[in-house]
């Protein structure tokens, strides 16, 4: 318990690090670097298109980021009728379940809060990922995606310029990391450039990890399922996919495809409000 605490602590911080040190390679090395002679440059130039592309996925996972984080998912435990003697604690092994307590709810310990249609706890967010908060998840990690892919290419450009390499063969980029260490301890490459390629491999393992987290989620939101109700083996009530869609990212599903907007409320709100 104690170390999933500490890692609770841990990932977000981690994970604020990668993206500073991405923003600042993206900004003050990668993209300077595309400008051949800035007295020449077009005002549409590749270079100020890739970094418009940048400041707009950075800025959508750091701002879904942000809404995941304060979107929490209800604390249930006040409003739910545990019953005389019940503790919330009765609730860690799932061996208690109110009459009142809508289908998925699920003590976090972590969190120590009782909520509604929890899917997981996100250890970069520090947060449970539930209903109000699903949909800024995904868009969280889509973008997180999309950014790191987008910093892969920019940062395989810089290090072909700066080593004159070519990475036609598809083999080149595996065969990069190998040889950039024995060039590093033979001293024929510099620290940044040697810090650059980590980076690459870094935001490949991350991008694709968020793309294949990304399609798994939504493929139980297509289903109508959580991770929590598939790892219990709880029967959901079949509805068309449509439905399911709509239920987590609203009406309002393309706005949030271009910005960041909060989620829609959840079911126990709608329910408690009629």
């Amino acid at each position: 318990m104690l170390v999933l605490r500490l890692l609770n602590v841990v990932a977000p911080a981690y994970f604020l690090c990668i993206s500073l040190v991405t923003f600042v390679l993206q900004i003050f090395v990668f993209i300077p670097s595309m400008f051949r002679d800035p007295s020449t440059t077009p005002l549409f130039s590749p270079a100020l298109l890739h970094g418009a592309l940048f400041l707009f996925l950075s800025a959508n996972a750091l701002g879904n980021y942000v809404l995941v984080i304060q979107s929490s998912p209800e604390d249930l435990g006040k409003d739910l009728n545990l019953g005389k003697g019940a503790e919330v604690a009765d609730w860690l092994d799932g061996s208690r379940s109110p009459v009142s307590a809508l289908p998925s709810t699920h003590f976090c310990r972590l969190c120590a809060r009782v909520t509604q249609r929890h899917d997981h706890h996100c250890f970069f967010t520090g947060n449970c990922i539930g209903s109000r908060n699903m949909r800024n998840f995904i868009m969280f990690c889509l973008y997180t995606s999309l950014a790191c892919l987008d910093s892969l290419v920019a940062g395989m450009a810089y290090i072909s310029a700066t080593l004159s390499m070519s990475f036609a063969d598809p083999l080149a980029f595996l065969t990069l990391l190998p040889h950039s260490i024995s060039q590093f301890f033979s001293g024929a490459l510099l620290s940044s450039e040697m810090f650059v390629i980590l980076m690459l491999y870094l935001w490949l393992g991350i991008g694709l990890a968020c793309a294949g987290f990304c399609c798994h989620q939504m493929l139980l939101i297509l289903r109508g399922q959580t991770r929590y109700q598939v790892r219990k083996g709880m029967v959901v009530r079949a509805r068309p996919w449509r439905e399911n869609l709509q239920e987590v990212f609203g009406k309002k599903w393309l706005l949030g495809l271009l910005i960041p907007v909060l989620n829609v409320e959840s079911n126990y709100r709608r329910q408690k409000e009629k």
